[in-house]
């Protein structure tokens, strides 16, 4: 459904030219849930909101590569057929729901507007759709929440809000650019138990964006990890989770807080994500890299299969290697 060939995404600033996005290439199959993960900086946005064109165009430039939607080119659309292709075969989900809902028109309207905008249905049958969208998203009393203003609903009302919003027009895939970031545990996990519902209902394939690992391991079906503007592991959830074969992968995994765990402290990943106006020669992650050999610093790793052909990633250690080093560190870390 969706096939991204060797995508750079270049910002022209006036420090220079950061290549936010360098050189990714992955699809998503129809009712497939893809999670995209990394540190803030990684690329990640840059990545999502290039897929319908919403990078600002200066300072954004696509300098090579392709976007293809059911085999049309989405950097070649026009401005119209820009505005029906968004929304309508690929809708996006907003970090922050407050910035994304405007706080003087009513739910009832925004949401309406959003089904006319891709819908020829009468205003009458638009909204019986919005109330029926809202309900189907959990708002109770939908009818009669129809004539509040976001500022009324609480965090996680608001972006059930926008996910009805993005499934107005049926899109064929869902952006969700750090839908839980602004919400609770207990939320999270009420929001990501309904993108799954949503899925089964519509049929939607579904992109999620976060820097949470829980998270993806709650929705995602198989997961990209970003950084550095790269892809540097790909697989299924499973295969990232259990198999790792990326130390920054590795590295993100052990940051995160264990139930029931003795450790006294969450250990980080040290050092700063590079400057990618100036990327480093050899492996972007090297400067950080617990096992980083000599080579890392001047030969950039392609992301190559493992021992299961669909998981990748992109390192010079073997597999071997890789466990070797890691069950040392467990030792020292352990005395």
């Amino acid at each position: 459904m969706l096939k991204v060939e060797n995508l750079h995404v270049h910002l022209n600033t006036p420090a220079g030219v950061v290549k936010a996005v360098d050189g990714i290439t992955f699809n998503i199959q129809p009712g497939e849930t893809v999670g995209i993960v990394g540190e803030s900086g990684s690329g990640k946005s840059v990545l999502a909101h290039s897929l319908i064109r919403l990078n600002p165009e200066p300072p954004a430039v696509y300098p090579d590569g392709e976007i293809y939607f059911e085999d049309r080119s989405v950097l070649h659309m026009n401005k119209k057929e820009l505005q029906t292709f968004r929304g309508k075969e690929i809708a996006m989900i907003f970090q922050d729901p407050m910035s994304s809902l405007n706080p003087v028109i009513r739910i009832g309207r925004q949401l309406t507007e959003a089904i006319l905008a891709h819908r020829k249905i009468s205003k009458s049958e638009a909204k019986k759709k919005a109330i029926e969208l809202l309900n189907d998203v959990g708002i109770p009393d939908p009818a009669v929440r129809m004539r509040s203003y976001p500022h009324q609903f609480s965090g996680g009302m608001r972006q059930r809000v926008l996910i009805a919003m993005a499934l107005a027009s049926e899109p064929k895939l869902l952006i969700a650019d750090e839908p839980t970031t602004a919400l609770d545990v207990t939320i999270q996990a009420q929001v990501l138990d309904l993108l799954k519902s949503i899925q089964q209902k519509y049929g939607t394939a579904i992109m999620i964006i976060t820097h949470d690992m829980g998270v993806v391991a709650r929705l995602a079906d198989r997961i990209m990890v970003m950084y550095a503007g790269k892809i540097v592991e790909s697989g299924k959830a499973e295969d990232i989770f259990y198999h790792t074969s990326m130390p920054y992968t590795w590295s993100l995994l052990r940051s995160m807080p264990v139930l029931g765990s003795t450790r006294h402290r969450l250990i980080s990943i040290e050092g700063q994500p590079p400057d990618l106006i100036n990327p480093p020669k050899g492996c972007a992650f090297q400067p950080r890299c617990p096992f980083a050999m000599e080579d890392c610093a001047h030969s950039q790793p392609a992301l190559e299969p493992r021992s299961e052909a669909h998981h990748l990633a992109a390192c010079l250690l073997s597999e071997s290697a890789f466990e070797e080093k890691k069950n040392q560190m467990k030792g020292v870390l352990s005395s």
